[in-house]
């Protein structure tokens, strides 16, 4: 059967014939070995972290099997939240319900049935997970309160002492502390920390995929492609698929990327990226008080205020998913014209500050950024990309 483009290249599943298996830098051994040997450990629980998009749950299908994961996510917990029924439902289980008995009195011969409520309990819930060989993966720990994520430690704690398997995943400057520093854990843990892609390979997943369609593809060409996907292999499948669909609507007999195709399928990409009101929440900046803003006169001959200049200086060239203030502040002194007129150090960091505050507390989607320790980390590669080439943000030099 002859392949399609979107069977090869699989942004948003697990890409059967472009999966790229990696080697930890720490170890030299993949992080396939290093998943199937933590999962074996009875009594450990197994703490995941890495950037975002850079193909953990994958890793987790992989090695798991995707029938046998069950999935939550950080952001499913209120404090309110049951953990064992949230797991019991998530795996499919009813935690709670009625069921009805019948009797024959042996002297009558009558029948009577009387209903009888359920509720199952945490036991029940850790012996199913064990007898279908399941493993709870519970994503976007971080998106969890603080106190939830402590009450969850709590809870996986007494669990994984019965066997209970369960992956905690989380992102890198927001380690799982609730975990990592639980005193109850110590010693219980198989810590994997994942490192963001190499451009070499994400090229991979470029040549074998565009070799399995019959398409040519230089290395040069994938390399670019690599780097515009900021260290995420989901945004490289994107990429990858929206250039075929463009060789396929122009009917390319050449069967070849070539450079000059390259803009159009990034512009392409962030098409279906829902960023738009993200990025003009952050250019607005928080509600005005008094009086106006201070404009600075950028090298394109507009005017901006902080905000937007804080917006255009994350799109800047190099794309880069950490930037330390002394970054963004040169960054931004480099998109102001007029040398005496920037804004000051502090006054970027006040606003920094303040472009956090209005970002939590949001929908997910919202959460791109973070300011931490005087670091900006852009969470999303996907939000970077659509800042770099969707809307007035696409015509990065």
């Amino acid at each position: 059967m002859e392949l399609k483009a979107e069977d090869v290249f699989r942004p948003g599943a697990f890409p059967e014939y472009t999966y790229i298996s990696r080697k930890s830098a720490v170890s030299d051994l993949s992080y396939e070995f290093r998943l199937m040997q933590a999962l074996k450990v009875s009594g450990f629980l197994t703490s995941l972290v890495g950037p975002s998009k850079m193909g953990k749950t994958i890793l987790c299908e992989k090695v798991v099997g995707f029938e046998k994961i069950v999935e939550v996510s950080g952001a499913d917990f209120n404090i309110e939240t049951d953990f064992w029924k949230l797991a019991a439902a998530k795996a499919g289980m009813a935690y709670e319900g009625q069921f009805s008995s019948e009797k024959i009195i042996a002297e009558t011969n009558d029948k009577y049935s009387k209903k009888e409520t359920y509720s199952l309990t945490k036991d029940k819930i850790i012996e199913y997970y064990k007898k279908e060989n399941l493993v709870l993966v519970i994503d976007d720990f971080h998106y969890a309160s603080e106190e939830k994520r402590m009450q969850i430690a709590q809870q996986l704690k007494d669990a994984i002492r019965r066997g209970f398997k369960a992956i905690v995943v989380s992102l890198p400057h927001r380690a799982d502390e609730a975990i990592r520093r639980n005193a109850d854990l110590s010693g219980r843990l198989s810590m994997i920390n994942m490192a963001a892609w190499e451009v070499n390979d994400l090229k991979e997943i470029a040549k074998v995929g565009f070799e399995k369609l019959g398409i040519q593809i230089e290395d040069e060409v994938a390399g670019q492609i690599a780097i515009e996907s900021l260290s995420s292999p989901q945004l490289m499948q994107y990429i990858c698929l929206n250039i075929c669909t463009i060789l396929e609507m122009a009917g390319n007999s050449e069967r070849c990327v070539k450079q000059e195709i390259l803009r159009t399928a990034y512009r392409y990409t962030t098409a279906n990226f829902e960023y738009g009101d993200v990025v003009s929440l952050m250019q607005k900046g928080p509600n005005m008080r008094g009086k106006s803003r201070n404009r600075f006169l950028a090298d394109d001959g507009q005017e901006y205020d902080i905000y937007e200049l804080i917006v255009k200086s994350i799109a800047e060239n190099p794309p880069i998913m950490k930037l330390e203030f002394d970054d963004v502040k040169e960054r931004i002194y480099r998109l102001v014209a007029d040398d005496s007129k920037k804004p000051a150090p502090q006054a970027i960091k006040e606003s920094l500050v303040k472009l956090q505050e209005l970002l939590d507390g949001r929908e997910d989607i919202f959460k791109v950024l973070d300011w931490k320790e005087g670091s900006l980390y852009i969470l999303d590669p996907l939000f970077l990309f659509y800042l770099r080439w969707g809307g007035s943000m696409k015509n990065v030099s």
